[in-house]
């Protein structure tokens, strides 16, 4: 008989440092980073070695810290000293953008022979992409006196709008009617009511929800305006005039590569309406609502509908098994080991996250689960970003471990398909596997539509911003607006406070916190196509891009691994082309 495994379903911060916000390991720490770091700039006379040098020895650590107080600050929303701990993280960063803009300088200066040269030096050589990258911003940039001073400004001014956001959503309770009594939830616990398989639920989930984001609207106005405007200004001192500048340069790629992707998205929408209607006479209406969207099939026996903690974490890791053992193998033990935070109590801030921990080669994981099938694809896509960074432990150069938003959700999302597959594969009975597929193409939807409604939303709402602050009134109606276009007019109500209860458009460690997540979706399905042709294993073969997606442009990476163009259609093809035998099954 097998012994059984236990997955904790509260994840270890104390092995990281010791005692939470009241951890003297973390102050120590924390100051010994300072004080390194005011050594560096005090140093007036490092060159291009030494700061290279100084930024792969500091960013680990700094990653360390910054880490550890976002795991805080999410696992419980009113601990200020959290917050406050948050603060002194992001003076931290301030100071670490000085090391930056002393290198940019350095840079910026030489002469194009001059730093092919400095390339061609062997202490230099493997960080040479973080040069590349830093040399082509900083040509592109305001002087380093007035860079440095928005930074400085950022953090009491732009960052701080993020903060403000955070902590009012972290505070707002929610009433809602369920069992006979009313219940006083978070934002993140209603929203898992709007994903219930029960309609009636997630009608009066849909409602409370609506009334509960219109109450905090005024303020959510002003965060993102503020946010916005912050960008603009300081877009405007660049010389930028595209928006998307920004959110291009950090995710690396090109404005055709994300214009062809969305091309050839609404170029296949249309094929997805006939699963839409279906799915809408499976669930008894007529037109989908916005929250029937991404519900969950009605099962005869309700009761496969839900998974318990522990067998999610069994499930996961037998079909990464199937794929790669080596997968498998590092889930059970991250799982095991309490790498992860999926509690589902109050007071915890909504949705989820993976963050890396260097110092000790590990990551943690923050999601609230409730049992659903969402919330397995949620935990395998949490589990897949955490195995990206371990591919890329043993590598020295640091700045080569950090990789762009666009790869590592190629990296969640692979994992999620590895896991929808092979549930659809094993599925006891017709009609739950017709659920299962459903399932998976309801994700679809959520990367070609939902996800094209925040990029349209975005875009346009920055646009109006450049003229002035931009009214509650009238963010509802670019929020539905984007939804008409993005939904193909296929769904009967929207929502129109979606720009104040969605995170991303808050948050200010990237701007455009969308397009990211359908590139990296379509971007794995594409991977997923060439590996169920593969006769034989895929496994290595994903390691090494994996392991190449800090030191690489997107399209680079492409064609050196998959051989195809990003910026033609014919991948994104290709990858569609997956999806829409999903929809020919279904």
């Amino acid at each position: 008989m097998n012994e059984t495994v236990n997955f904790p379903i509260t994840w270890d911060l104390d092995s990281i440092f010791k005692g939470g916000s009241d951890s003297k390991e973390f102050t120590e720490f924390f100051n010994e980073t300072d004080k390194q770091l005011d050594v560096l700039l005090a140093k007036q006379d490092l060159n291009v070695e030494d700061l290279v040098q100084s930024i792969e020895t500091i960013t680990p650590r700094l990653r360390q810290t910054g880490a550890f107080v976002s795991c805080l600050s999410a696992q419980d929303v009113k601990d200020k000293k959290a917050l406050l701990l948050l603060e002194n993280v992001q003076e931290q960063q301030v100071k670490t953008q000085k090391l930056m803009l002393r290198l940019e300088d350095e840079l910026r200066d030489l002469s194009e022979e001059a730093f092919r040269e400095l390339l061609s030096n062997e202490k230099i050589a493997p960080s040479a992409f973080l040069l590349e990258k830093t040399r082509s911003r900083a040509m592109d940039k305001m002087s380093s006196e007035k860079e440095e001073l928005a930074s400085k400004l950022a953090k009491d001014g732009y960052h701080a709008w993020g903060s403000v956001y955070n902590e009012a959503v972290g505070r707002m309770v929610i009433p809602f009617e369920e069992d006979g009594e009313t219940k006083m939830l978070s934002a993140g616990q209603l929203h898992n009511r709007l994903g219930s398989t029960n309609r009636e639920v997630r009608e009066r989930a849909s409602v409370a929800s609506l009334n509960a984001w219109e109450e905090q609207a005024p303020l959510f106005t002003q965060s993102l305006n503020r946010l916005a405007g912050f960008r603009l200004k300081l877009y405007e001192e660049r010389g930028w005039e595209n928006v998307l500048e920004e959110p291009l340069e950090l995710n690396l790629m090109t404005e055709e590569t994300l214009t062809t992707m969305w091309d050839t998205i609404t170029k296949n929408k249309p094929e997805f309406y006939a699963y839409m209607d279906k799915k809408a006479a499976l669930l008894g209406v007529e037109t989908l609502a916005l929250h029937d969207v991404g519900a969950p099939l009605p099962l005869e026996d309700e009761s496969k509908n839900s998974i318990s903690y522990e067998d999610a974490c069994q499930l996961i890791i037998k079909h990464f098994k199937r794929f790669s053992p080596k997968m498998a193998d590092f889930a059970e033990m991250a799982l095991r080991e309490g790498w992860v935070e999926a509690e589902n109590r109050s007071g915890k801030r909504p949705g989820g996250f993976c963050t890396g921990f260097p110092m000790e080669q590990e990551s943690r994981i923050f999601m609230t689960y409730d049992g659903s099938m969402s919330n397995v694809a949620t935990l395998a896509h949490e589990l897949g970003h955490a195995y990206h960074s371990w591919c890329l432990k043993d590598n020295d150069v640091q700045s080569q471990k950090q990789y762009p938003m666009s790869i590592a959700e190629t990296a969640s999302t692979f994992a999620e398909m590895i896991v929808a597959d092979a549930l659809v594969d094993e599925a006891e009975s017709e009609d739950v596997r017709k659920m299962l597929i459903e399932n998976k193409l309801s994700r679809s939807l959520a990367f070609f539509m939902n996800i094209h409604s925040r990029f349209l939303f975005e875009t346009r709402f920055y646009e109006e911003r450049k003229q002035g602050m931009v009214p509650t009134e009238r963010l509802n109606e670019l929020m539905i607006e984007a939804q008409k276009e993005a939904y193909g007019e296929k769904v009967s109500s929207y929502d129109p406070y979606f720009w104040a209860s969605k995170l991303h458009f808050h948050i200010t460690g990237q701007p455009f916190y969308n397009f990211p997540y359908t590139f990296g979706y379509l971007f794995s399905m594409g991977i997923y196509a060439r590996a169920l042709k593969s006769e034989s294993s895929f496994e290595d073969a994903y390691i090494a891009l994996l392991q190449d997606s800090g030191r690489m442009s997107a399209e680079a990476l492409a064609k050196k691994h998959l051989d195809v163009d990003l910026t033609k259609p014919d991948f994104w093809q290709e990858a569609i082309d997956v999806i829409l035998e999903d929809i020919r099954q279904f």
